[in-house]
Formats: C-alpha cells, structure tokens, sequence
C-alpha cells in the first residue's frame, strides 16, 4: 500500500491530492486499486496543511525525512509517513444509512419531528431517535435492542446524526416508541402535504384493504391482541388487524390498528369516517376488495357522497349468466389477456357492473377446482364404504357429521358441488340394531355453472362515464396495497410482534409504516430515474459503501487519522449518479469530526447538499 500525487486542473487552478493505493493480484496480473481520497486536507492548521503539501518532495526524492526530524523543540510542519504502517480501521456501514437519511429529509421528516415533539431536557433530542428507529427499521429490520447492542455501532450514524453510540440504548429507543405514537395523525397530514408537493397528488382515489400480524407471546396486556382470520397462515397466535389507505401509486397515505377478531367488512365505514374527520373532503372514489363489501358499507359511501370501485361477491355472478354466454361486446385488455364488458345494474340505483374474464385464470381455477373435486369425492367414497361395513369408528352420527365437515372445510372449492346426508337406520342384517348411512349426490347443475365461471368475476361502481378498461385498470391498482403488505411484513419486519402492551405495539407498527413510506418514495425515485423498482437490491448494494478510518503513522510519532468514505464499484457509482446523490469525497481529520458532533447536533451540510 502506498501514497500516490495526482494532479488535477480545475477551471484554470491546478492542485495536488493524495489517493491511497494497494497492489493486488487479478486474474490478468498485479493491478492497482485506489483505496481512498486523501485530498490536500483543508481541515488542517497551516503548518499541518504546508507539512503534508510537502509530502510530494520525499517521494520524489528532493528531500529526506532525518532533514526534518531533527527539530524536537518545536513541532514539525509537515511529517514522513511510514508506508508499512498504514492501516485502515472503523470500518462502518455507511452508504445504506447514507441513502436512508437522504429519503428521511427529501419527505422532510426531520422538520416534522423537530417540529412536532417539543424539545425538552432530553439529551438526545427524540427526532433523532425517531430517525434512528425508521433508519435501522429502512436498512436492517431489528429489535430495539439489537439496535442498541450491535446496529448502530457498526453504522456511520454516529457521524452523520451526531449521537455517539453510547447514547443510543434500548430504553431511550423504547422511550422513543412512546414519543413518536401521538403524533401519528399529525404525520399523516404531513405526508398528504409531502406527497402532494413531490408528487403532485390529488388524493381522489384511494385504494384501502386490511391484514394482520401474529404476536409471538399471549400479549396479555394488549386488548386488541385476539385470535381472528390469520392472512399469515398462525391461526395458534393471537394478532391484531392493520387497515391501510394508499394512493393509487403505492404511496402510504394512513392506517388503522384494529382488534385481531376483527372481520374485514365492519372496518370500512369506520376508516371512511376517520378519513372524513382528518382530512376532509368526502367526496372521494374508494378501491375496495370483495372481502370489504357489504350493502350497509355502500350505503355509508352514499351518505358521504362518495363513489366506489368494488369487487363482488362470486354469488353475485349469478346474475350475469347471460352477459357471461355471449360472446359479444368484450374488450380486450391491451396489456393482458384479460377481458372486460360493461353491464347495466338496477334502474333505481344508477350503478354499472364490470364483468371481467381471464383464460388464464380460468385454467388456473379449473386445475385447482378439478384436484379438489376428485379428492373430496374420493375421501366421501371412502366414508360411505365405511358406514356400510359398519366399522366402529363411524357409529357415531355426530362424529360422522364433524368428519365430513372437516372434509369441506378441506376442499373448500368443491364442497359446495356435493350434497351429503348421514342418517341412523335400520341393519339389515340385525333390526334391532342401528347403522349409519351416508348418502353423496353431486350437483350436476352448480358443476355446469362452476366451469362457466372460472376465471370470471365481477366489478361495481357508481362511477359514471368511464369505460370498462379504464375501470378494470383502475381496480387491479389494488395490487399496489397487496405490494406494500408484502414488504412491509417480509422486507421491513412488520411480522411478528414482540411487544406486549398495546401502545408499544402500536408504536412498533407506526415505525414499520415510516419505514414502508420510505421504500415506496424511493421505489418512485428508483422508477424515475431509470433503475427499476428493486429496492432491496440496491440497499445492499449501498451497504458495501464503507466509512473508515486511514490511519498514517508519521516518523516523528504521532499518527495522523483521517476519516474517509471509500470509492464505490464502478457499477454502483452509476447507480448514485442517476439517483444525483453524491458521496463525501474529502477525508476529514478526526479532530474536525470531533468537534462538529459536540458543537452542531444535525446531519453535516455535506449530506445536505446531496440530497435530491
């Protein structure tokens, strides 16, 4: 490893800097790889800076290093490096919190928080921690603890938030928690204001669906902790339910925190009313699964006046078995195999139903429907031979019934092909003794229907003077929310809870959404910018951007150390430059570093300028 002059002209002046340079060995023979910027170090005192400009003299050879040693009484002004003890240390992670903290101030949620929660006598003051928390949430998904022990130390944060890492412990992050819950409603606002500023939304359409997430633990002090329909395959676990609005590009906009037990179609008129009381104007168009429907709902969304785009009910399809017949008046979706045709509803009630079909998805459904069918006949088949050969396990009605119950819980798809009855009679062969008989009729007539309706289902609204495509696309931005639930569970740790009380909980879940408002902005910035839409990937790939320290021992004693930000891979310097986010790129001498964290409790004007 070794010290290398370059020199640089730039608009007429010409200077020196100093990159640090290794020789390796590659595949096509000894290559050099610059380690990092030294630069001319403008943070030095004059006799530091004028000892290091001469550096250049002893590599060349003009000078010696005894020539300048020679002068203990007073300290020299420039020192000999000895190149075998360079040495690199304080290796951070720095480029993901680099980029967290760039999406943190670019939704302007440093001035919110400074704003929000009234400075008191906390050392630390709480927007840094509420930073802290949705950062190591964005980066690494882990306890609050975790965060304290090992995250945060091994993070350039203390550097570009200045809070020392021995600030920052499990109860002041849990401490944080409760100072961040009541200004959630606040926050939702703020984003409405960020959103609309950035992205220039309008807030018409909103697209609202519910999930849920298990605690591990009983979570006996939280009341909203209870068994319900589990969306995550733990029905053994009690959990809560999360209701969450979106706008129609994927953007978080507010959600709700319900009771575990709580079914998803008595959660709307409560959300359209929260909406309503926060942010006003009624007259909104809400995107709605067919789990969230229910005629009092749409009655709710009347009174508000407002419009609705809502799946159905796959019984409502019934209706719609001529429209289904013909084969007139479809429209093909140009971007898939989907087609679409708009049909008239009730005269009295002014609404239009979209029917849409799939090929796709029919044979999907028939594939899946046809394994069902065959098995749930074959398992009835069984029982009935069974009940015929009188074998003990089936003398017991009540047992036989729960038997072919669990059996259509089993093969949900096909129970409703097959009318099953079980009944006490006679033995043929001993009168005065009782057997079961199970009789199995298959319902030739919903068969019929059911291949009819695979891969069909049907849309309803109240909009007036849209087309059917434009209607089904809409629709289909549900997936958007299905998305955001995806990662919030799988990339930002939304899933499982570990908190017991039920303000944590919610706290938990108010960083989790902080976090899932950062993925999607820089989803967007990644989509504009042409990099796709992976952001995982390119956090990792941020990661391997370190800070470090270069340590430079000179010959007159003292080391000197600087602290530097390393060269990103040619590929990843790409990725920084679409995006417009520009590393440090001078190293800065430890002393300097010191001083700015104690005198300047804010991210560094360098970080400032970076963010787009």
């Amino acid at each position: 490893m070794f010290l290398r002059r370059n020199r640089k002209n730039h608009r007429g002046d010409s200077y020196d800097y100093w990159t640090l340079v290794e020789s390796v060995r590659t595949s096509r023979g000894p290559r050099q790889r610059v380690v990092a910027t030294l630069g001319k170090l403008p943070g030095l005192d004059p006799s530091a800076r004028a000892g290091w400009e001469h550096i250049g003299d002893i590599l060349d050879g003009r000078a010696h290093p005894a020539d300048f040693l020679n002068q203990p009484a007073e300290p020299p002004a420039w020192a000999a490096i000895d190149t075998r003890g360079v040495r690199v240390e304080r290796l951070r992670r720095f480029g993901d919190v680099f980029l967290g903290l760039a999406l943190w101030r670019r939704l302007k949620l440093d001035a919110f928080f400074n704003e929000a929660i009234a400075s008191g006598r906390e050392e630390i003051p709480w927007a840094a921690v509420a930073c802290i928390l949705a950062l190591a949430r964005f980066c690494a998904p882990s306890s609050e603890l975790q965060i304290a022990d090992f995250w945060y130390g091994k993070t350039a944060l203390d550097d570009l938030l200045a809070v020392a890492p021995d600030k920052v412990n499990d109860d002041r992050l849990y401490r944080g928690l409760d100072a961040l819950l009541p200004h959630k409603d606040g926050l939702f606002r703020h984003l409405q204001k960020v959103y609309g500023e950035f992205f220039g939304l309008t807030f018409d359409l909103l697209l609202y669906d519910i999930t849920s997430t298990y605690f591990e633990g009983q979570a006996a002090n939280n009341p909203q902790a209870k068994r319900g329909y589990s969306r995550d395959n733990r029905p053994d676990c009690v959990q809560v339910c999360i209701a969450l609005v979106v706008t129609p590009e994927g953007l978080p906009l507010a959600y709700e925190v319900f009771d575990g037990n709580r079914t998803d179609v008595t959660t709307v008129e409560e959300m359209i009313e929260t909406m309503r009381e926060k942010y006003g104007h009624e007259r909104r168009t809400w995107v709605m699964d067919r789990g969230m429907v229910s005629e009092d709902n749409l009655d709710a969304l009347r009174e508000a006046g407002a419009s609705w785009l809502v799946g159905t009910p796959k019984a409502m399809l019934k209706r719609f078995e001529r429209e289904l017949l013909n084969q007139a008046d479809w429209t093909k979706i140009a971007t898939g195999d989907v087609e679409v045709k708009l049909c008239a509803g009730p005269a009295c009630s002014r609404e239009t139903f979209v029917l849409c079909r799939s090929p796709l998805r029919k044979e999907k459904e028939k594939a899946m429907r046809g394994r069902q069918d065959e098995a749930l006949a074959r398992e009835l088949a069984k029982l009935q031979a069974a009940a015929a050969a009188d074998k003990r396990t089936l003398r017991d009605l009540g047992r036989a019934e729960r038997r072919i119950g669990r059996l259509f819980n089993r093969y949900s798809r096909a129970a409703h092909l097959f009318d099953v009855t079980v009944e006490s009679v006679p033995d043929a062969r001993e009168p005065k003794k009782q057997r079961l008989k199970i009789d199995v009729r298959r319902k030739e007539e919903l068969s019929d229907w059911a291949a009819l309706a695979d891969g069909c289902y049907l849309l309803r609204t109240n909009i007036e003077g849209r087309d059917a495509a434009e209607l089904w696309k809409t629709y289909i931005g549900l997936t958007q929310i299905e998305d955001s639930f995806r990662i919030a569970k799988h990339d930002l740790g939304l899933r499982p809870v570990f908190h017991h009380s039920e303000q944590r909980t919610k706290a938990h879940i108010l960083v989790c959404f902080l976090a899932l408002v950062m993925w999607r902005t820089l989803q967007h910035w990644m989509a504009t910018s042409g990099l796709g839409e992976a952001p995982r990937k390119l956090v990792e790939e941020l990661a391997e951007v370190r800070s470090l320290d270069v340590v430079l021992p000179t010959a007159a004693g003292p080391e000197l150390r600087l602290r530097t930000v390393s060269r990103p891979e040619p590929h990843l310097a790409i990725l920084l430059e679409r995006l417009g986010l520009v590393l440090p790129g001078k190293p800065k001498p430890i002393q300097n570093v010191v001083e700015k964290i104690a005198s300047k409790n804010q991210i560094p004007q360098q970080l400032e300028k970076s963010t787009p």
